[in-house]
């Protein structure tokens, strides 16, 4: 089939490759020249395992191709998927511009038959804007609007796209139905199902399953906070709950919350859609508003540990992406955790295997970024671990003890066993568990 995805974040850039690994000729389309030129020139833009390789692939068969033209890529295309961004507004709605925008420009370019694609996590009700965007110029017998909610994890969201736990596909028009399937079904053969439903219902179904991910976790950090103060162990806990098959293991770990580009506004983008109906959703309140503690947390064990006052401290952070596997620093716990450092009088040194360069444009000369974890240790009085990168699960403890200036650790992900953190002579303050040494 011909494709157009318009926008090559995250998701569009995923979203075009691997539909241009199936077979399918691809476009993908963006209004920043630069980047376009670069994709055309064999650079991926963003960082995603197994990415890499797909892209390059497509690339040279020349099923995937980039252009700056959406006229270009419209002319091309039977389905055309919106893969805009949606950032929150000051009152935590969507931004819907940018979607908005782009369908506005299309209701002036279609000439045949089009599938128009939401593929942006947007509110209840956004369908039925593009859809008036669109008539503005179009006979209604000229396209479709469908909902196709993306569920893909960074760090894994190639394999999340070839082998989808589900496909939710909302429309109620049975010929883009049957597009939408023949598109999808070369990646459901093992039998996980494309589900159909209305528009309204697959828009809410993105929403609603971020909200309840993000709720788990603010419900384990909640768990691990009280087990601090009990004397419980938070690990204990959690594999017990876990094993109840009612309950199942994920989403279960405690940390320093939430980040990235879904959980924080998604969580906000529902709180907000729910007032403007009237209702006021409690629980996403509270999501909310453990996450806003408990991404704080190595901060406030730090400063209970020194004093609020850190000037002439200097703290090592390992891991600044929001989590492993992915350059993204949205929303990223370890963002938060500078700032305060920072404004305490800290120096901050710091090593991430992939985010440094994000991070490095927005605060410059402020942090320490280091080729290693052990060169950021070096003269250090802690160590702050924020995201669990592989690299960090098995370090070298002598190694790492004798770069520091005292063996001091904050661990935001309990990446370490306290048994052996007491063995290596470290002072090991974690989420949820005894602090030992």
């Amino acid at each position: 089939m011909n494709i157009a995805v318009v926008g090559t974040g995250y998701v569009g850039l995923v979203t075009g490759t691997c539909f241009a690994e199936t077979g399918n000729e691809v476009i993908c389309v963006d209004i920043d020249a630069d980047k376009v030129e670069k994709m055309r020139q064999g650079e991926v833009p963003i960082y995603e395992p197994d990415l890499e390789v797909l892209f390059e692939r497509n690339q040279r068969q020349g099923r995937l191709s980039f252009t700056t033209d959406l006229k270009q890529a419209v002319d091309h295309a039977e389905i055309i998927f919106l893969a805009l961004p949606t950032p929150p507004g000051a009152d935590g709605s969507a931004d819907l511009r940018f979607i908005l925008g782009v369908a506005a420009e299309l209701s002036q370019m279609i000439t045949r038959y089009t599938v128009v694609v939401d593929k942006s996590t947007v509110p209840v009700g956004t369908g039925e804007q593009v859809h008036a965007a669109l008539a503005e110029h179009l006979s209604e017998d000229l396209f479709d609007v469908v909902s196709n909610p993306e569920f893909l994890r960074e760090g894994v969201a190639v394999d999340d796209f070839l082998k989808p736990d589900r496909v939710v596909i909302g429309t109620s028009s049975s010929r883009a139905e049957e597009s939408m399937r023949r598109l999808y079904e070369p990646f459901v053969r093992s039998g996980n199902p494309i589900i159909f439903m209305d528009v309204r219902s697959a828009e809410m179904t993105k929403y609603a399953a971020n909200s309840y991910l993000a709720t788990r976790i603010s419900f384990m950090n909640e768990i691990a906070n009280l087990c601090e103060i009990v004397g419980a162990d938070v690990d204990a806990v959690r594999k017990g709950m876990g094993s109840d098959s009612r309950i199942g293991k994920r989403f279960l770990f405690p940390g320093v919350g939430y980040g990235g580009s879904c959980f924080p506004k998604d969580v906000q983008a529902l709180a907000r859609t729910a007032g403007q109906h009237d209702y006021s959703f409690r629980i996403l309140d509270a999501v909310m508003n453990v996450n806003d503690y408990q991404r704080l947390r190595i901060a406030d064990k730090i400063e209970a540990y020194y004093g609020e006052d850190l000037k002439g401290k200097t703290v090592t952070l390992w891991g600044l992406a929001f989590k492993p596997n992915t350059d993204d620093i949205r929303e990223a716990p370890a963002l938060y955790t500078i700032d305060r450092l920072l404004a305490a009088g800290a120096q901050v040194r710091t090593f991430d295997p992939e985010a440094m360069d994000n991070v490095e444009a927005l605060y410059g000369d402020k942090v320490v970024f280091c080729e290693d974890q052990y060169e950021a240790a070096t003269g250090a009085d802690c160590l702050a671990i924020m995201t669990e990168w592989s690299v960090f699960r098995t370090p070298n403890f002598d190694k790492l003890k004798g770069a520091l200036s005292k063996p001091v650790i904050f661990d935001g992900r309990n990446l370490y066993d306290l048994r052996r953190m007491v063995e290596a002579g470290f002072y090991y303050d974690s989420i949820g568990r005894t602090t030992v040494g």
